[in-house]
């Protein structure tokens, strides 16, 4: 399989975290959207490659290596100085409904690892998303 590029492992991310719990709901969608569209990180991301890369990474999964593969090319293809933002990415998809499931708790768990992200800099992430995602009610 090709390398991905850094654009690429930050929306498998994004996908695998959402499909963890094998719904991948409007909201979720939704919010993959609004990253790609509003972080820096993808401004010079060609946005009708969303749907094509999204279906590669569900293809993928589904491929010798599974998940563990998938997150191997990640880890492999996201420069150290992108993997705190690749992580925040992941969270904010999981947070977006405002409740946490425990297959995305797991999926964000095997993303730190494979990252290799340190508890204060994963908890900054999570305080920062909750803190943003909250409403008046």
């Amino acid at each position: 399989m090709p390398l991905l590029t850094p654009h690429e492992a930050l929306i498998h991310l994004m996908v695998i975290t959402s499909a963890s719990d094998r719904d991948m709901t409007d909201v979720e969608l939704a919010r993959i959207g609004d990253v790609i569209r509003s972080w820096p990180v993808f401004v010079d991301f060609n946005q009708d490659r969303l749907i094509p890369v999204a279906q590669a990474c569900q293809k993928a999964l589904h491929e010798k290596g599974g998940l563990e593969g998938v997150l191997a090319r990640i880890a492999e293809a996201l420069p150290e100085r992108l993997r705190d933002t690749a992580y925040a990415a992941a969270f904010e998809v999981a947070a977006v409904d405002l409740e946490m499931r425990m297959e995305e708790v797991r999926v964000l768990q095997l993303i730190r690892l494979k990252l290799d992200l340190d508890t204060l800099t994963v908890a900054a992430i999570a305080r920062a998303a909750k803190a943003r995602l909250r409403t008046l009610t």
